[in-house]
């Protein structure tokens, strides 16, 4: 088992989790980020993963769609089931529907095998960055928790609860993305806006569809408990728009 760290980087920048069975990609994945100041443990499966998940700190997985056993897609959504730790998908270039199935579960960013180590760098970065980033903000947040249309929305703790009082499950880019359309109610946002102010990923590719699968199941979640119909309103040609008046749980607008 792969449960010991290759090396533990001296400027430490954060411990990666690399769950892949090929061991050569392991050792080169970890190899590179080791060389940028992350630490890594590797494991070549999912009941491995788990058990590293279950004793150790991680700040980061980076989970191949491909694994013996249960795959990538089921151990994004057991994660997903008790932990918030940011995910990075590998994945083959041809799965474009499995990659779109990943961010549904809740990954929050993928890399098309064969990759760039320089690629998947960047992404760890980008993706590490708005989750730190999201945990200082919420640490200054004025207004910690606000309410729309029967929602309420605690920003500190990271939790959404439905009018009927259920706890909704929200991966880390669906937490981020409805607190963007908070922050912005009843403005119209363009997809790029939407891509800025979330940082959802860090990507040239125009056919980028990471923000439109978050909308979409960011949408759905909501609108299985909504009391005045649909809440996130597509904007034809221009983009989307939260229709919900939003005030502070004390009363006063957000």
């Amino acid at each position: 088992m792969d449960q010991t760290p290759v090396t533990a980087a001296a400027d430490d920048h954060g411990h990666v989790l690399v769950v892949d069975d090929d061991p050569q990609i392991r050792l080169l994945v970890a190899r590179f980020l080791q060389r940028h100041g992350y630490q890594v443990t590797g494991a070549p499966d999912g009941r491995v993963m788990l058990e590293i998940l279950a004793h150790t700190a991680i700040d980061l997985v980076i989970l191949d769609l491909m694994l013996p056993g249960r795959s990538g897609i089921e151990l994004c959504g057991d994660i997903r089931a008790t932990s918030q730790v940011p995910i990075v998908m590998l994945t083959a270039r041809s799965e474009e529907s499995d990659r779109i199935l990943g961010l549904e579960v809740g990954a929050d960013d993928y890399v098309t095998k064969p990759f760039s180590p320089r690629e998947l760098l960047a992404r760890v970065r980008a993706v590490l960055r708005r989750a730190r980033a999201t945990r200082k903000a919420d640490a200054g947040q004025v207004n910690q928790s606000v309410a729309f249309d029967g929602w309420s929305v605690d920003l500190r703790r990271r939790e959404l609860v439905s009018p009927s009082g259920t706890l909704v499950d929200l991966s880390t880019g669906e937490f981020d993305l409805l607190v963007v359309f908070v922050e912005h109610a009843n403005r119209v946002l363009s997809r790029e806006a939407l891509m800025q102010y979330a940082k959802a990923r860090t990507s040239d590719d125009p056919f980028d569809r990471t923000i439109d699968v978050q909308i979409s199941r960011l949408r759905r979640k909501l609108e299985a408990d909504a009391q005045g119909g649909q809440l996130i309103k597509t904007v034809r040609g221009a983009g989307y728009i939260f229709t919900p008046d939003v005030r502070s749980r004390e009363g006063q607008p957000a």
